[in-house]
């Protein structure tokens, strides 16, 4: 149990409530029931933990929020700012940040649908459109589909920002684009890597993509999901941000990815531009997940704290168990997010034909690795193929599950890997 203090609305000092630990509140059974990608796509006998869906109830202020708005049939269109301004309270509770002007906030149907729409407004087609591989797999889907062209900065061995790396991707970017248009698509924190960018870091890459005339859409999905030993710093918030994008959720931290809704945060600089988002692409958001969201950032801190804590021991639990039963296996401990990268490339799996594939990866493509824990172990894992170079002979670990299904799933793997040893 987690127990946590706070205040009531008006400000006065409320006693403190303890809250269980969301990923234990739920039996395996109970899961198995659910119709969402993760407990559909594979069968019954498979562990799924791939797809980035916690294994949690809803938080109950989201739930207490949905249920009122659907027995009052509050079921039309989005309006108003009031999810803006639950974002901004937020932000200024949880990061310090009383930098979120509602002015400059606009309402977006999803975080990827976001990106595309911040990237029309800064690049045309044909343009570049630089990331940090390995990344999160639809970074590449969504640029491609879209006429951009993906031009990867890897990460260094580390799994951070590599500022020489970024630098030189810059200076290429625009000597072959002349004077043209280039944008960055920034994941903070990093999925699938889990690292939290620090402010040193996002201060350097503000200062490169000022001096090399780069536009930064900065994904900020899992900012609520920053585990101990770490802190979150939004882009907006170091010096020469001032002309980029944010895109913040609550759908990592509350589990609301079927109940969309985003918001797109300009810089003081990017104002203007925000304001020529087509007024259309508002219309995508559901209002429900106006509700849910904005009842998430209002209401939901005390549910997140006990969330961190069951994370922070899951993250603690996969480094024992990886140690344990996957010893070939090099376990990076994740900063933030629930997602661990397993580097599983000294278990010899030949990755088979990730190289011939065309096209931006499928999320559920198999390769490799995941390809042998899925067959022989029962485990649904997320290829590294999918996120780019230096995925291959990776894994993606969502470890937003219970101790129990955490354990099952790794000791089924050691027995996997074992067998391939022989």
């Amino acid at each position: 149990m987690t127990t946590v203090g706070g205040r009531d609305s008006a400000g006065a000092e409320v006693g403190a409530r303890e809250y269980p630990n969301p990923l234990e509140e739920l039996t395996l059974g109970q899961l198995r029931r659910r119709t969402s990608m993760k407990w559909r796509t594979h069968p019954a006998d498979v562990l799924p933990l791939w797809v980035a869906e916690m294994d949690v109830p809803l938080a109950p202020a989201v739930a207490d929020a949905l249920r009122e708005a659907i027995a009052a049939g509050d079921t039309g269109y989005p309006a108003g700012t009031e999810f803006a301004e639950s974002l901004a309270a937020f932000a200024a509770r949880r990061w310090n940040w009383a930098g979120v002007d509602v002015d400059r906030v606009a309402l977006i149907p999803d975080v990827m649908i976001g990106a595309v729409q911040m990237l029309r407004l800064v690049t045309h087609p044909g343009d570049p459109v630089i990331v940090n591989s390995p990344v999160y797999a639809p970074f590449y889907a969504f640029i491609a589909h879209d006429d951009r062209r993906v031009v990867e900065a890897p990460l260094g061995q580390d799994l951070r920002i590599a500022p020489e790396t970024l630098e030189e991707t810059f200076r290429r970017a625009r000597k072959a684009n002349g004077t043209g248009r280039i944008a960055y698509l920034l994941s903070n924190p990093h999925n699938p890597t889990g690292t939290v960018h620090t402010y040193e870091e996002l201060a350097v890459v503000a200062e490169l993509a000022r001096r090399y005339g780069v536009r930064v859409v900065a994904d900020e999905i899992h900012a609520p999901l920053v585990l101990p030993g770490a802190q979150f710093t939004p882009y907006l918030t170091v010096p020469g941000a001032e002309n980029a994008f944010s895109l913040m959720s609550a759908t990592k931290g509350w589990n609301l990815a079927g109940i969309k809704a985003a918001l797109a945060v300009a810089g003081p600089e990017a104002a203007a531009d925000l304001r020529r988002m087509p007024e259309e692409v508002h219309h995508g958001a559901s209002h429900l997940g106006v509700i849910a969201h904005t009842a998430a950032f209002r209401h939901g801190d005390e549910w997140l704290d006990a969330l961190l804590a069951g994370l922070d021991a899951n993250r603690a639990l996969l480094g024992r168990l990886v140690a344990e039963h996957l010893p070939g296996v090099n376990y990076t401990r994740p900063e933030g997010t629930f997602l661990a990268w397993l580097d599983c490339r000294p278990l010899g799996v030949i990755p088979e034909a990730e190289e011939d594939a065309t096209g931006p990866a499928i999320v559920t493509d198999l390769a490799g690795p995941s390809r042998l824990f899925l067959e022989h172990a029962r485990v649904a894992l997320s290829s590294g193929h999918i996120f780019g170079t230096g995925g291959a002979g990776h894994v993606r670990l969502n470890f937003a599950t219970s101790r129990s299904v955490l354990t099952e799933a790794i000791t089924r793997m050691g027995r996997a890997a074992a067998l391939h040893a022989r």
